[in-house]
């Protein structure tokens, strides 16, 4: 059995806020989760080429747009899955910070981080 506290876990930096990954790979569970923070007012273009994610909203409000475009309003309560490992932008408001519970298939090594320094869709 594996008991863990987000208190036990030091958060990663993962690009726009800190990402406690509470069971990772070497848990052999097969999947991650994470309670992700996103920093208020920041734009995340992300793509996860090699997992699945699912996140679901505790906290905050904001967006989560597709490569075409279109727009859903993120807020506690609300789950958005990308299962076509799918170029998004996600979005906190302004207001705060925007907390997710991230679920990761295959699960994350747990040190992965965002580089938002080139004209791409940040992947890993």
């Amino acid at each position: 059995m594996i008991v863990r506290e987000k208190a036990g876990v030091t958060g990663v930096e993962w690009g726009n806020g800190l990402s406690y990954r509470l069971l990772v790979d070497k848990d052999n569970m097969g999947f991650t989760i994470a309670h992700t923070v996103v920093k208020a007012g920041s734009k995340s273009p992300l793509q996860y080429r090699n997992h699945l994610e699912a996140c679901y909203c505790i906290s905050g409000r904001g967006q989560v747009i597709d490569a075409a475009g279109t727009a859903h309003e993120i807020e506690p309560g609300v789950l958005y899955a990308l299962d076509q490992h799918d170029q998004h932008f996600l979005i906190a408001s302004p207001e705060a910070d925007l907390e997710l519970i991230s679920v990761f298939n295959p699960p994350l090594r747990g040190d992965e981080r965002h580089n938002f320094d080139a004209d791409e869709f940040s992947h890993y």
